[in-house]
């Protein structure tokens, strides 16, 4: 099993057991825009030993509980439905708070901690980038995959693999860029570490971030290593049929 599990990539790893998410955070290993990478070569790059992270997961797939939601197997429908009752809710929740707590931890201790202000500007910059985002998601690539979800063979005649690739393509290039702010606040926050002198209010704003992190990971993970994917599945297997 071990040997197996080195071989497969974070994304799949995750699909198959999503609690694999917890231990990918514990080590920062990016299983959502980085995850068509093999556990062996996340390793690698991380300087990890893998006998440690092996262990780990197998340890979960032996704890694995009766709330395991099997996403490879929910329809479009449901999967998008998921994520923007889950993920896209959460980001909408949370997001002001977090900008409000990092924008009064900047103002009192900006001075002595100078990478504040960079986390506050990145958060900032990062919300308003998912607030559009998911805007576009809602409004135009979500009710496109559902619409061919409940479409026959004719309509994908009618149309053709960009009236669903160039929405994903252009969400997945977002994802990117929300993934490269978490890198630079993570660093600047030194893995969300307040320091000795830090008041409630930093470490409830390191705390959440933390928080947002991990959900974002396992959101930006739904869509670029599920629901995209088996969106252009679906379209290319449909327009298959319709030319047999």
């Amino acid at each position: 099993m071990e040997s197996q599990l080195l071989t497969k990539t974070l994304a799949q790893i995750v699909n198959e057991n999503h609690q694999a998410a917890s231990v990918f955070e514990k080590y920062g290993l990016d299983f959502c825009c980085k995850g068509k990478r093999s556990l062996e070569k996340a390793c690698t790059e991380k300087n990890l030993l893998q006998e440690i992270v092996l262990q780990e997961l197998v340890n979960l797939s032996q704890q694995q509980t009766k709330e395991f939601i099997d996403f490879n197997n929910l329809s479009l429908k449901e999967l998008t439905g998921y994520i923007i009752s889950t993920h896209h809710a959460y980001v909408k929740q949370q997001g002001p708070p977090i900008v409000a707590y990092l924008q009064k931890v900047a103002a009192k201790h900006g001075e002595r901690h100078n990478e504040l202000y960079r986390i506050f500007e990145n958060f900032a910059s990062l919300k308003e980038e998912l607030e559009n985002h998911m805007h576009k998601e809602e409004q135009i690539l979500f009710p496109r995959i559902i619409e061919l979800e409940n479409a026959d063979e004719l309509f994908c005649d009618r149309i053709t693999l960009n009236y669903l690739q160039a929405p994903v393509s252009v969400m997945e290039h977002e994802h990117e860029h929300a993934g490269k702010l978490l890198e630079e606040i993570h660093r600047y926050s030194s893995n969300y570490t307040p320091p000795a002198d830090a008041c409630t209010t930093y470490r409830l704003g390191f705390a959440a971030l933390r928080a947002f992190e991990s959900d974002l990971h396992q959101h930006i993970h739904l869509e670029n290593n599920i629901l995209f994917p088996k969106a252009i599945k679906l379209f290319l297997d449909s327009r298959e049929a319709s030319l047999n």
